[in-house]
C-alpha cells in the first residue's frame, strides 16, 4: 500500500474539509466530563487541570450527589471537599480554589454561574481554557479551550499552528468555519484522546489524515493492536 503523507489544511476548503471529516466521524461531540447544572461544570473542568476526565468523574459522581449549588459547597467546607477529591492530583490546592469560587459565586454573583469570560476568569482556579470549556458547553458559545491534546492536534496536523495555547485559540477562531465552530474544540480534544495521541499516533485509521502536515506518521497499524 502506498504511503499517503498527506499535508496540512491550505486554505478555507482544506480546513472545512478537515473539519467536516471530523464531524462525520462524531457527528455529536460532547464533553466527557460528567456535571448536572452550570456550577457543577465549573467545579468539574477545574478539578480537571493536569487530570484526566476519567479520574474527575469517579470523584465527582459522589460529590455532585450531595453539592449542587456554591452554598452546598461552602457548606461541605474544604476538609469535607478534600475527602471527595483526594484521588485527583493538586487536590489540597483545587480544594482551595473550588471553595474560593464558591464564596465569589455567592458574595458577588447571587450563586449563579456568569456568562462571560471576563467574570468567569475572576473566579479562583479558572483561567481562560476553564472559562472556554464552561462558554462552550453551558452557554452555547462558540469558544475554542486549547488544552495540551487541542495544542498537539493544532500543531501536529498543521491546521491551527501556534506557540502558545492563546495562539492557537486566535488561530481557531480566525480559520474554524461556521458550521462547526460549536463543536471544534470537542473534535480537537477528542481527537487528540483517542487517535492522535502524544506518544502513538493511530494514523492507520484517522480521517483527516490526508490533510495532515505531521511528517512521522504511523500509517501501518503495529502488530498486536
Amino acid at each position: 500500500m502506498p504511503e499517503r503523507r498527506g499535508h496540512a489544511p491550505k486554505n478555507k476548503a482544506e480546513v472545512f474539509e478537515f473539519f467536516r471529516l471530523l464531524a462525520e466521524d462524531n457527528p455529536d461531540p460532547q464533553t466527557e466530563l460528567e456535571f448536572g447544572n452550570d456550577y457543577q461544570l465549573v467545579v468539574a473542568v477545574a478539578l480537571s487541570a493536569q487530570a484526566t476526565d476519567v479520574g474527575v468523574n469517579k470523584a465527582t459522581r459522589k460529590l455532585f450527589a450531595e453539592v449542587k449549588t456554591p452554598q452546598q459547597m461552602l457548606d461541605l467546607g474544604e476538609d469535607g471537599l478534600k475527602e471527595h477529591i483526594k484521588t485527583i492530583g493538586l487536590f489540597n490546592s483545587k480544594a482551595k480554589n473550588v471553595i474560593a469560587l464558591s464564596q465569589m459565586l455567592v458574595g458577588d454573583f447571587g450563586g449563579t454561574v456568569p456568562g462571560d469570560r471576563d467574570s468567569l476568569v475572576r473566579l479562583p482556579g479558572v483561567g481562560r481554557k476553564t472559562a472556554n470549556v464552561v462558554l462552550n458547553c453551558a452557554f452555547g458559545q462558540p469558544t475554542f479551550a486549547v488544552d495540551t491534546h487541542v495544542f498537539r492536534v493544532c500543531n501536529r496536523t498543521g491546521v491551527a499552528k501556534g506557540k502558545t495555547p492563546d495562539k492557537v485559540e486566535a488561530q481557531l477562531e480566525k480559520k474554524v468555519p461556521e458550521p462547526f465552530r460549536m463543536g471544534a474544540h470537542h473534535w480537537l480534544i477528542l481527537h487528540g484522546r483517542y487517535l492522535c495521541k502524544a506518544r502513538t499516533p493511530e494514523c492507520w485509521r484517522c480521517p483527516v489524515v490526508d490533510l495532515c502536515g505531521y511528517r512521522d506518521k504511523v500509517l501501518d497499524k503495529p502488530r498486536g493492536r
